[in-house]
């Protein structure tokens, strides 16, 4: 796993903690939401580089 990939769900970890803590749903669920299309896109950018022609 990248170093990009590990230091974004640190950072996706630490401010869930802190929203679950809080009892804020609805952000822990954005968080949630936003830490998935970006793993999606990370993989997707692994799956399918960009090919130089």
């Amino acid at each position: 796993m990248s170093n990009e990939f590990e230091r974004f769900f640190e950072l996706q970890d630490e401010a869930s903690k802190v929203a679950f803590i809080e009892s804020r749903g609805d952000e822990l669920t954005d968080i949630l939401v936003a830490s998935l299309e970006e793993a999606l896109s990370i993989l997707e950018t692994e799956l399918y580089p960009d090919t130089v022609h």
